[in-house]
């Protein structure tokens, strides 16, 4: 089933309303360019909380070995994500983060976020396995193979358009399929 914007934040409001629980974590998982971290910037702005993004966490050099690569899901620091984001949010502690920007992770770069009751985590991954079931929510937010072409390459250029399709695409098409993503979440149409 597809939902609207609107319908998603009602949803995640009420929850937020209704209940003590704390913290709240939030996952927005999807194809690449399908309007992820839009969704989670607009969320934020109308409910508050943090933003976490998966991209943040990109497999450093050293971690790029055959064998993580040819991992599904394996794309991405996992572990690292887990260690420094989900495990402090359970237990309602601050975070430190790094900007992907700057990828030679030095501590001039890292910023800590304090402890806020609801958190977004949005990236293609944010729905591993292996981070458990940590999520109130799950959202998965696609679009269409030639929307999302269009926006990569609106947005990366052509010459990263080419390296997304021959590889990123493929991976994460891979994880939703092998790792059912899609079907553990509410969905939306971008």
């Amino acid at each position: 089933m597809k939902y609207s914007y609107d319908e998603i934040k009602n949803t995640v409001s009420k929850y937020l309303q209704g209940t003590n629980e704390t913290p709240i974590l939030i996952a927005i998982d999807g194809n690449c360019a399908a309007g992820k971290t839009t969704l989670a910037a607009r969320l934020q702005k109308d409910l508050g909380g943090n933003v976490f993004h998966m991209d943040d966490y990109y497999l450093q050099s050293y971690q790029r070995t055959e064998n993580r690569l040819k991992e599904t899901g394996g794309n991405v620091d996992y572990e690292r994500f887990k260690k420094e984001i989900i495990d402090p949010l359970k237990k309602g502690e601050t975070v430190e983060v790094y900007n992907c920007i700057h990828p030679d992770f030095v501590l001039k770069y890292k910023e800590t976020l304090k402890y806020e009751r609801l958190n977004i985590i949005e990236g293609s991954y944010s729905c591993h396995p292996y981070f458990g079931c940590p999520y109130k929510f799950q959202i998965f937010v696609e679009a269409d193979y030639e929307v999302q072409i269009e926006r990569i390459r609106k947005r990366n250029g052509e010459f990263m358009l080419r390296r997304f399709i021959a590889e990123w695409i493929p991976k994460e098409n891979e994880y939703f399929r092998k790792m059912k993503i899609k079907e553990s979440c509410l969905q939306i149409k971008n």
